[in-house]
This record gives structure tokens, sequence and C-alpha cells, in this order.
């Protein structure tokens, strides 16, 4: 009974560390980042690549989210590792797609799923020549203005954030010195420190994932198109116009299926640099900055007026927005209005609600560290008419022994006693 019971214990031990094991996040990261490689060397059925395509697109909506919403960049850490991940994801799909594309392209549309065959449809609009114009805007778009944006920024922020570290040192010690902050705050600031310029670094090599994910796409689109035209063309015999059109549709969704994520992880990766220069979320940075001016809301009113009266110009679009600015400018300017107003009635009621609070009697019995009691015949020498006031006498005295013995004489107090 006693060994029947030990293996029970151990069998159940063994069975409770076996699902703890599977309950810890890393198991879970290091067993995805494995499924992420072996699709680059196994074969992988479409739904599969639908599947995947789906998890891609979702992540990427999550990040920009998650993005807008956080007040400042530390906030988001980890974003370096998550855009890595993001592009070993897309790459890993994009070669998957790829396979597919080569190996069933001839049997139709559908060969590389119908993530793809949708996409594919649904921008191209039935015409090919489409499909490829809308995915060369979007790579240019996402390679020349928002990579390069963002990996200027990140460049910058860095090197910004280095050079001023021996300052920001320097001054959490000047405040552990002072006694304004203690210990834990101050080792609190330095980690602070430590991890803005290790993110700012790692941000600043992160912008060439975007940059290499940007050309790699445009890159294997190429490739599906022109291997994909040669195979059907010497192996199965498809005439060129066909095989053209089935696989740059093929191609081409692709391209725009692992594009689309691309472009909003560099969104992201741009918002996230970016936040440095302004705190807080970043519809309140937005709106908040942006519509605390009502006179140029007013001004843009009045500009749109003018566009919708144009000649040739449509109505109804420009004068709608020129409404709604001025609308916009009229109701900020009422209420930065009503703001000033409260805030001086605020202003007026503590001050008539305050009383003088009387002088502590403990003043009284003070005692001057250093003080000259005058005499009637004496007061004179305190506005001397010739100039030689006796304060400017006293300050002279106090500054010269403080220059030639290091001592600083206290504050003199000059005092009347008509008993003198």
């Amino acid at each position: 009974m006693t060994n029947q019971a030990n293996t029970a214990v151990e069998t159940t031990a063994g069975g409770t560390d076996f699902g703890q094991f599977f309950r810890r996040g890393e198991v879970w990261l290091g067993i995805a980042l494995m499924i992420i490689l072996t699709i680059l060397v196994v074969p992988i059925p479409p739904f599969v690549v639908d599947m995947g395509l789906a998890l891609s697109i979702t992540f990427s909506v999550i990040v920009l989210m998650t993005v807008l919403f956080i007040g400042k960049p530390l906030e988001f850490s980890s974003f370096p590792t998550v855009l890595l991940i993001a592009t070993l994801i897309r790459l890993s799909l994009n070669l998957g797609t790829t396979r597919l594309v080569l190996t069933h392209g001839n049997d139709g549309t559908d060969a590389a799923g119908h993530v793809v065959q949708a996409f594919a449809s649904l921008v191209m609009g039935g015409d090919f020549i489409i499909g490829v114009i809308v995915f060369a805007i979007l790579t240019i778009v996402n390679f020349v203005v928002i990579t390069k944006g963002s990996g200027r920024i990140a460049e910058v922020a860095a090197r910004f954030t280095l050079d001023a570290m021996p300052g920001k040192q320097m001054a959490i010690d000047a405040d552990l010195s002072s006694g304004l902050i203690n210990e834990d705050e101050a080792r609190k600031r330095r980690k602070e420190l430590e991890q803005e310029s290790n993110f700012f670094g790692s941000m600043d090599g992160a912008a060439k994932f975007v940059r290499g994910d940007a050309v790699a796409g445009l890159i294997i689109t190429l490739i599906n198109v022109v291997g994909g035209i040669t195979i059907s063309a010497l192996r199965h015999d498809m005439p060129i116009l066909q095989a053209a059109d089935t696989y740059v549709r093929l191609s081409v969704g692709d391209g725009l299926v692992t594009q689309i994520p691309a472009l909003l992880v560099s969104v992201a990766a741009g918002m996230l640099v970016s936040k440095t220069t302004s705190t807080g979320s970043t519809d309140k940075a937005l709106f908040g900055q942006l519509s605390g001016y009502p006179g140029a809301l007013g001004i843009s009113s009045g500009v749109l007026f003018l566009f919708a009266i144009v000649p040739g110009m449509p109505f109804l679009p420009f004068v709608t927005l020129s409404g709604i600015a001025g609308y916009a400018a009229y109701t900020t300017a009422r209420l930065q209005k009503e703001r000033a107003e409260q805030e001086s009635d605020k202003a007026e009621t503590k001050g008539k609600s305050a009383t003088p609070s009387e002088e502590p009697i403990s003043k009284s019995l003070s005692i001057d560290l250093v003080r000259l009691e005058l005499g009637y015949a004496l007061l004179g020498l305190i506005n001397s008419e010739a100039g030689q006031r006796l304060t400017d006498q006293i300050k002279g005295l106090r500054r010269q022994l403080a220059g030639d013995m290091g001592f600083v004489m206290p504050a003199v107090r000059i005092q009347d006693n008509l008993q003198l």
C-alpha cells in the first residue's frame, strides 16, 4: 500500500510539474517560434497559410492599437522584440505562400489560400494591372516614407539620449545629495534612464528590420511573377498571357496581404519613436493640441469656405468641413473663456476667504544674532547726506570679513533706542 501511495504521489507531482511547465509563457513563445521557423523549410497546406495570414494581420493591428494608447515609449519597451517577431512571421508566411504559388499556381487563383485570393480580387477589381500599381504604391509608401522617417527619428533619439545621459545622471546625483529625493527614488530614476537609453538604441537597429522587410517583400513578389510565368510556360504549356494573369494575381495578392501588416507595424514604429516629444496617449496629445487654438481653426474654416466657392470645386464637401471647423473654433473659444472665468472666480474667492494671519507671539521673543542700537543723536548715520551710509559700511565690512577670514557675518539689525 505504501509503495502504491508513493507511486500515486509521484505520478500526481509529475503531472503537476508537467502542467506547470506548459503554463509558462516562455514555453509557448518558444513553441511559436519553432513553428514559424518550421514554415520556412516545410511545405504547409493552404488553410494553414490562411490562419497564419489572419494571425499576422491581427497581431499587427494589436501592436498599432497598443502604441496608440500608451503614454510614453518605455511602456512598450519590448517593441523591438515584437518588431523582430512580426517580421519573422511575415517572411515565413511569404515564403510559404511563394512555395504554394510556384507549385500549384497553375491550378487557379485559390492555390495560395482564400485570404490571398480575396485580397487579389478585392484590390485588383478584376484587373491585375491595378493590383500591380496598388502594390507598388504601398511598397513605396512603406519603404520610402514611413520606414525612412521612423528610422531617422529613432537614430536621432538614440544619439541625443546617449549624449544627455551624463547630464541626467549628474542631475539625479545632485537631487540625491540635496535631499530632494531618497536613495530608492534615485535608483528608480537611474534604472529608467538606462532603460530609455537601451530602448532607443534598440529602436535604431529595429528600424532596419522594417526597411529590410519591405525590400524582401518586393523582391519575393517579383520572383513569384517571373518564376511562376516561367514554370507555367515551360512545364505546363500554359499560354503566356494566361500565366501572367494567374501568377500576377497570386503574387500581388500575396504581396498585398503581407505588405498591409508591414505597413501597420511601420506606422506603429513611427508613432512610438515620435512619442518622445509628447506626453500622454496619442489621442489626447493630438486633439488636445490641435483644438487648443481657436484662431487657427477659424482661419482654416475661412480657407475651406473659399475653396467651396471656387468655380469647379465641389461645394458640399468643402462647405461641410468649413462648418465643422468653424463650429469647433467657436466651441473651443467659448470653453476657454469659461475656463478662464472659472479660474478668476476661484482666485477671487480664495483671496477673500483668506484671513490675514496674526504674527506669532514667539517672534517677539526672538533674539537677533547681531544688533546695533543707536541713540537719537546717531540716527543721522543711517541716511547720511555725505553719501557714506552706515548700512553700506556694514555691508562692506561683512564682505571684507568673508573674503579675509572665510567667515560670513550674520545680518546686522539696526534699531533705534531713545534711552541711549
